[in-house]
């Protein structure tokens, strides 16, 4: 439960998130347009932030991938802001690239119930942190921790239960100097200074946090096979919109008008995968999802995680075999 020590703790911590920024000091006293000005002027800082981490955050991608290519999960935990945020990353990686709770998944302090209200004291429940942990996750699995403070007790009990049980551990904090940071395997510290209001890390904390998850994210299903290039080819076309996008990602990606892409679309069921392959090679659907099969998604097979290159080489040069490990 909380620690009282935690509260006092809380007056000298240091973390810029609770610092106040000399940027945005008479800022009550600002016109709309001379607000605006500050927020987006102190807001233009934060990507620097995050490039600065790239390469403890790529680290983090090829654990999380190794991870997710082994039948494992990736366990996002956080409160607050950063639990929402993570919540917010983990749900869009379904329509975007077809994952699923098993590959990625994000708890919240307090429950589903507090992405829109506050559950009071849930972020200061360290048992919580610790108790889903070991409730929720197992061998194999990698748990990343978000605090903007980087000491959130609810973080802290879900890291340390995973340390105790050999799993990968990362952290993402807006404070350089985050407690947690020693706790990990991975600390992604991002040094975005003072907020324009004082503690308010929905602000450039929150955007360096959901810059450098959808970084991670991104790439770790890219790494999965999960495009063509930049092209989008585990989309669900659940919506008359998302279909047109398929057809429009076809054509951008072979050449053929769209009415040849729809056709082959069809015939594919809707999927983009075989539709795409008969599309480059100029195959039937039948072809190209065989060739697809001699030819799986794999990480390991560098320039072609999603086999897409190589089915299609494989179908044009007659050499069609399964792929070797």
């Amino acid at each position: 439960m909380t620690d009282p020590d935690d509260a006092t703790a809380l007056v000298d911590l240091a973390s810029p998130t609770e610092e106040r920024n000399p940027a945005s000091a008479e800022l009550d006293a600002l016109d709309a347009r001379g607000m605006v000005d500050v927020i987006l002027s102190e807001d233009a800082t934060v990507a620097a932030a995050v490039q600065a981490q790239a390469g403890p955050l790529a680290e983090l991608v090829e654990v999380c991938v190794s991870a997710i290519s082994g039948g494992r999960t990736v366990h996002y935990v956080g409160a607050g802001t950063s639990g929402r945020l993570a919540v917010l990353d983990a749900v869009e990686l379904a329509p975007t690239f077809n994952a699923d709770e098993s590959m990625v998944t994000a708890h919240l302090a307090g429950g589903p119930g507090a992405f829109l209200a506050a559950v009071e004291g849930a972020e200061d429940d360290a048992d919580a942190g610790a108790d889903l942990v070991a409730q929720n996750c197992e061998l194999g699995d990698v748990v990343v921790g978000l605090a903007a403070s980087g000491r959130t007790p609810f973080v802290r009990g879900a890291l340390a239960e995973a340390r105790e049980r050999g799993l990968p551990t990362a952290l993402i904090s807006a404070n350089p100097q985050a407690q947690l940071a020693s706790a990990v395997d991975i600390p992604i510290l991002l040094d975005v200074g003072p907020e324009v209001v004082t503690g308010s890390t929905r602000m450039k904390a929150g955007t360096a946090q959901k810059l450098t998850l959808n970084a991670l994210s991104t790439a770790t299903m890219v790494r999965l096979g999960t495009t063509f290039g930049n092209l989008m080819i585990d989309v669900r076309p659940t919506n008359a919109k998302l279909v047109g996008r398929t057809v429009r990602m076809l054509v951008q990606a072979t050449g053929q008008s769209a009415e040849r892409a729809a056709e082959v679309l069809e015939a594919a069921a809707g999927s983009v995968r075989p539709a795409l392959v008969a599309l480059l090679a100029e195959v039937d659907v039948t072809a190209a999802e065989a060739a697809l099969a001699h030819h799986p998604r794999d990480p390991r097979r560098v320039g072609d995680p999603a086999g897409i290159r190589s089915a299609v080489a494989a179908l044009r040069e007659g050499t069609d075999e399964p792929a070797g490990p």
